[in-house]
């Protein structure tokens, strides 16, 4: 829906496509055609690269947008793409194999200058080989999927005797996930911020960097609140992690969106983490204080366009303060997902927001695949005032039906940690995780919705059980929420 607006605006056609048991869903409503991939397990749809080339022959399409998920960094599908004489809304298939698999991608960094977390190396993928560079690295440790992201397939490992049978459920979990089960090992660095760098490159190989977003609020390795600018990073170390992230693109001959991440440990050593090869599900932090649209940049390049003059001849710099929420249909304690049916769905409105989401009031939310419902992002002329801005945000987004992360969101931005900007990756895990006040605009809709299938006590006139007004100054008798 994030590129089908965007696209719309430069006067191109969108073809959606779904799963059957995606039918119906919004994003089939928001696009000018759509086509059924059929019924089946994501790997027979939305995973399924024969399936989605037939439906661009079948809509005479031109280009195809690989989104955030599913095949999007898959150089096989980039390579299938190009080969049915299709535009690719990407970077190289080349780019996407040196960077998509993670030991890859830490050789490939090593050779070009890039300082990379201290970790095993590119050919020791056994067990024998793996404990034995367990030895030298050290403990703590994390166990990482090669082909992983979003943290599935990885582990955390404090004593050796616990990394056998570590290293076999990492194996399983990536292999489920990703087709592959090769695994390698990292040195843990506690403490650490996560901090990425959006990065753009044109076909005539000039790259430029977009700056910084600071991403290290998360949950089981997982992104949940983004903000750009960091609040840890100076001038000086902005401009060094920026070269960085520059020099990793230009290694792989990148082209189109993509980002750098960093670990920035608490003596501000900096680190490459891994490349993601394709639009970021926290991009519009980046849009909102830099005022661009980056999906347009992406079709430009694709058609061959140059990068945007500001973006490289130094003049470019970042407006106010940007903050990514990210709504989660889950457990808000255990981030367990949860499913149902959206009651009630009222999006926070007003001056400096922004809501990009992929459901709406009846949406059947389902756990067949991620439990991310709608991003909350937030602008401010400074980090204060866009925080006051996220938290007044939040208290008026209503969400009945499916239970969701929304409270530890605000937790999360009523934290002092947070507000301080001194935080790091654990900020969740030392939070005291006791639920917030529900707001009032949550309490209201619940009344409303109450409305709509009880009856209170007694008649109205004539004798007919009616709901009274909502909107009426007399209270309302015989009714208890809670």
């Amino acid at each position: 829906m994030r590129v089908a607006r965007t696209a719309r605006e430069m006067g191109l056609e969108t073809v959606a496509v779904y799963a059957e048991s995606d039918a119906g869903a919004y994003h089939t409503r928001q696009a000018d055609r759509t086509v059924s991939l059929g019924a089946g397990a994501p790997a027979d749809t939305y995973l399924s690269i024969p399936r989605v080339l037939d439906a661009a022959r079948a809509t005479h399409s031109d280009a195809v947008h690989p989104g955030y998920g599913f095949l999007s960094e898959s150089a096989e599908f980039a390579r299938a793409v190009i080969g049915a004489g299709l535009t690719w809304v990407g970077p190289p298939p080349q780019a996407i194999e040196e960077m998509g698999g993670k030991l890859r991608a830490r050789a490939r960094m090593e050779a070009a200058g890039v300082p990379v977390t201290p970790g095993s190396g590119a050919g020791v993928v056994d067990d024998a080989g793996l404990i034995a560079e367990a030895k030298r690295l050290g403990f703590p440790l994390l166990i990482k999927a090669s082909a992983g992201g979003g943290g599935k397939g990885m582990s955390r490992v404090d004593r050796a005797e616990d990394l056998p049978a570590a290293l076999a459920e990492g194996r399983r979990v990536s292999e489920a996930a990703f087709g592959d089960g090769t695994v390698y090992l990292e040195r843990l660095l506690e403490g650490c911020r996560h901090v990425e760098f959006q990065v753009f490159g044109d076909s005539a190989g000039r790259v430029a960097h977009l700056f910084e977003r600071e991403c290290s609020v998360q949950r089981r390795h997982q992104k949940i609140v983004e903000e750009a600018p960091s609040p840890a990073l100076d001038a000086t170390l902005r401009a060094a992690m920026g070269r960085a992230a520059v020099r990793a693109a230009k290694a792989v001959g990148y082209v189109g969106a993509g980002t750098v991440e960093f670990l920035l440990d608490e003596d501000r050593r900096f680190y490459f983490l891994e490349m993601n090869t394709r639009l970021q599900v926290e991009h519009p932090v980046t849009e909102e204080t830099l005022g661009c649209d980056l999906v347009r940049v992406q079709l430009d390049v694709a058609r061959g366009r140059p990068l945007p003059p500001v973006w490289s001849d130094g003049t470019l710099a970042p407006r106010g303060h940007a903050i990514e929420m990210r709504l989660y249909a889950e457990d808000p304690h255990e981030f367990l997902p949860r499913s149902g049916r959206l009651l009630a769905w009222r999006e926070p409105q007003g001056p400096g927001i922004r809501v990009d989401s992929g459901v709406d009031r009846g949406s059947v939310v389902g756990v067949e695949f991620d439990p991310l419902l709608a991003k909350l992002v937030v602008w401010g002329p400074d980090r204060d005032a866009a925080i006051g801005r996220a938290r007044r945000a939040l208290s008026e987004w209503v969400v009945l039906g499916v239970e969701t992360n929304l409270p530890l969101l605000s937790e999360v931005l009523g934290s002092e940690a947070f507000e301080s900007g001194r935080y790091a990756t654990d900020l969740v895990g030392r939070l005291p995780r006791q639920d917030p006040p529900v707001g009032d605009a949550a309490w209201i809709a619940a009344a409303l919705a109450s409305s709509a299938v009880l009856s209170p006590r007694g008649a109205a006139r004539g004798g007919a059980a009616e709901p009274p007004d909502p909107w009426s100054s007399s209270p309302l008798r015989g009714w208890r929420i809670g």
